[in-house]
């Protein structure tokens, strides 16, 4: 059975850094490509950072490029999102997610080729 555990989440200024953390059981991080997505309140989950595992690859919404880093720790089986210059737009409830088979570079952060998510962490910014 496949868990995906978010962690690292809380209330920053305007500003300010978080990492986020996702532990994986029951899948193995280096496999196929994960994924950060968020949700704000009153609007649709978009996906912010991809990592294609098999290497090193990254994608990012154009929002958080410059701001956001996505890697993973092997060792640890677990993937970070290390924010940082985080502004009130980044208010959100922060989802990993992983994917069982490759992905087409095209679609890393749509949510469809994504298998298994976690339960989601809040990242709170004031202004």
């Amino acid at each position: 059975q496949v868990q995906l555990v978010e962690s690292g989440g809380g209330t920053v200024q305007a500003g300010g850094s978080l990492r986020l953390s996702c532990a994986a059981s029951g899948y193995t991080i280096g496999n196929q490509c994960m994924a950060w997505f968020r949700q704000a309140p009153g609007k649709v989950r978009e996906g912010v950072a991809a990592l294609y595992t098999p290497g090193t690859v990254t994608h990012y919404t154009d929002s958080v490029k410059g701001r956001f880093t996505i890697f993973r720790d092997n060792a640890k089986n677990t993937l970070y999102l290390q924010m940082n210059r985080l502004n009130p737009d980044d208010t959100a409830t922060y989802f990993c997610a992983a994917a069982r088979k490759p992905v087409m570079y095209s679609t890393w952060l749509r949510e469809s080729p994504y298998d298994y998510w976690g339960q989601g962490t809040q990242v709170t910014v004031s202004s």
